[in-house]
């Protein structure tokens, strides 16, 4: 059996035994947290003290955490005192959904203060934005407090072919807390890791292809990929702004819907996405989905290709989808999805042409936004990277995508073409087979789906579905067409109530 780090267990468990006047801080959800901010079991400053040094304990080992906030405690400070004088009702957001509850945000999503914003890399350590992120606003506006930075794939794993798998030349090698030696997956895998570890109740993360849910499945977490525009991207170190979005990565469905409800919504400074996308917001936010029957009804298919042996697990999640069925579900099996092969391969599906002209127009204008940054261009980033060999590990990682991106010329004909080529490729394939259907979702496991979904600007939710060889966490993933995020979430709620397979980590070698 692998050992157990058994000495940062114990302490670990100690220090979740001495929260706020009894409170039970370890997998706290937020609506626990907020009724012992009611009934004066718990505060904020106690609160964030708990995830400062849980993070100080463990992060050593997981690396999850790039840096925290100099700031937490006074914003704690602040939010217990407006919560004493009553002024906490009054603060934007819907009601202060998160007020006095913090926050780790995955190291792209940018904040005004003392915080860095870096996507990883040195490159952009010291840099000073404008403003805060479009997201991160609207959390402030919630009453968040804002803990820190979480660790990512650097440039969000658009570097280099051979990909970083959760490291950051900053943030270190991020590690799976339930079995070190497993793949915590990227590129928001520190934010999966600080939720799954207990360094925070809330984190936010980005996807392009698999970033959210990928890490949320490997790492026994709730991971929501929104429809693309439903939240905003404004002041988030971007890929391409056709698939780029942020969404959050939380231990349970509600949290992880609490925070969606707070982030979701337009953004001038990301007007024509969110403009479009926010006429799926539906009137009363989100959380009324959270419905224990939310499976009944509901027509769900199982794609071909998916579920033939998917680590080993092929018996449990075989389990899980009879599970759906007693839950009034209709499953659908065996379906195609047209040309899904073209979808899957990078190389012919029209990505490999279009993700490298788009990332460079797009980081150059984030960059030249910047109030202050060492770099303004992805020609000296990449400068930037050879002059610092050892600390960006260039021989080992390379930076072979920078590199072609950087020798693109912008969206001309070709590029054009490819673009076109993917719309068509998600017409044709997950759209015209859930129109077909009737679908109100397909399933797959962990992030198999998250190329299909990223190619059309679709939304998934992967909730944790088990764990199998050796401990490793696996997840289910709903996916769906665009605005689709009340029927997942209804879906993923009405899943994880009934099958209740999440634990804490172990810290397994």
């Amino acid at each position: 059996m692998p050992r157990l780090f058994l000495a940062v267990a114990a302490a670990l468990v100690l220090l979740a035994a001495v929260g706020g006047h009894g409170f039970q801080i370890e997998e706290a959800t937020v609506d626990t947290i907020q009724q012992g901010f009611r009934n004066g079991s718990l505060t904020s400053v106690c609160l964030v003290q708990f995830y400062l040094d849980r993070i100080h304990d463990l992060n050593p080992l997981l690396r999850a955490v790039i840096e925290v906030n100099p700031d937490a405690l006074r914003q704690a400070e602040r939010a217990d005192a407006e919560r004493r004088s009553g002024k906490f009702s009054t603060i934007g957001g819907r009601g202060g959904q998160l007020h006095g509850v913090p926050v780790l945000l995955k190291d792209n999503i940018a904040t005004r203060d003392e915080l860095n914003t870096t996507a990883g890399s040195f490159a952009l350590l010291g840099s000073r934005t404008k403003r805060d992120a479009g997201v991160v606003s609207r959390l402030r506006r919630a009453g968040a407090i804002v803990l820190g930075k979480a660790n990512m794939d650097e440039w969000s794993n658009f570097r280099s072919l051979d990909g970083t798998d959760g490291w950051s030349a900053r943030g270190g090698q991020a590690r799976n807390p339930y079995v070190l030696s497993a793949d915590p997956c990227g590129s928001s895998g520190g934010s999966a890791i600080a939720a799954a570890a207990n360094m925070a109740a809330v984190t936010l993360g980005t996807e392009t292809d698999g970033s959210i849910l990928c890490p949320a499945s490997l790492n026994s977490v709730v991971g929501i990929k929104p429809t693309v525009g439903l939240t905003s991207r404004a002041g988030v170190v971007p890929i391409t702004p056709r698939e780029d979005t942020v969404g959050p990565i939380c231990r349970t469905v509600t949290d992880a819907v609490r925070v969606l409800d707070a982030i979701a919504g337009y953004d001038a400074l990301d007007a024509a996405a969110t403009r479009a996308a926010s006429k799926y917001i539906p009137h009363g936010g989100y959380m009324q989905f959270l419905k224990n029957d939310g499976l009944m009804g509901k027509r769900i298919g199982v794609p071909n290709g998916f579920f033939d042996n998917p680590n080993g697990t092929l018996q449990l999640y075989q389990q899980h989808l009879n599970s759906i069925r007693e839950q009034g579900a209709i499953i659908i099996e065996n379906l195609d999805i047209e040309n899904l092969s073209t979808i899957l391969d990078t190389l012919n599906n029209g990505q490999q042409i279009a993700l490298p002209a788009e990332f460079k127009l797009s980081l150059n204008a984030y960059l030249s936004d910047l109030t202050y940054s060492p770099v303004r261009s992805l020609a000296e980033v990449i400068a930037f990277n050879i002059a610092h060999p050892v600390e960006e590990k260039l021989e080992e990682v390379g930076q072979l995508i920078l590199l072609v991106a950087e020798n693109t010329t912008g969206i001309g004909a070709t590029e054009k073409a490819a673009i076109r080529q993917l719309k068509k490729l998600s017409t044709d394939g997950l759209e015209k087979l859930m129109k077909e259907h009737k679908l109100d979702a397909v399933v797959t496991p962990n992030d198999f789906l998250s190329r299909v979904l990223a190619i059309g600007g679709m939304p998934g939710i992967t909730v944790p579905a088990g764990y199998g060889k050796m401990g490793v966490p696996f997840g289910l993933c709903f996916g769906g067409m665009k605005g689709y995020e009340p029927r997942l979430i209804e879906m993923a709620y009405a899943f994880e109530q009934v099958t209740k397979v999440r634990k804490a980590p172990t810290f397994m070698a």
